[in-house]
């Protein structure tokens, strides 16, 4: 098996059970090996009381792209810290992209840098790491 079949086949088996994402309507857009690509539109019930979109909702959508691209290799590990910059708000309607990349791996520690985009515009990005 190649490892970008080992990162599809993990996708598939991770997405199948992950009722979050799905939920929220995100979209797997590619998978490969410490990389990730979702998609999701900013529904009406992602709007907050200042008519933008929860930042919640972004931070979630950066933090499956994290999850899809860190379990890429077969070996569960989640989130062991985080930090993040939202960059400009979101609206009712807007179809955001979140990229996640692997920076560095040793063992069952990485560090991956996630971006959040609406057309050309970043809204969002996260340094995470993973651990045990």
């Amino acid at each position: 098996m190649t490892p970008d079949d080992r990162a599809r086949r993990s996708a598939q088996s991770m997405w199948a059970d992950d009722r979050a994402s799905q939920a929220l309507g995100m979209e797997l857009l590619d998978v490969a090996p410490g990389r990730a690509a979702l998609r999701m539109t900013v529904r009406e019930d992602m709007v907050n009381g200042h008519a933008i979109g929860h930042g919640g909702f972004t931070f979630t959508l950066a933090d499956s792209a994290f999850a899809f691209a860190c379990n890429s290799y077969n070996r569960r590990t989640v989130a062991a810290a985080c930090e993040i910059r939202f960059l400009a708000p979101t609206r009712l309607g807007d179809v955001l992209h979140a990229e996640a990349v692997e920076r560095e791996r040793a063992g069952r520690d990485g560090t991956y840098d996630i971006t959040v985009r609406c057309e050309n515009r970043v809204v969002f990005d996260e340094d995470q790491e993973e651990g045990d």
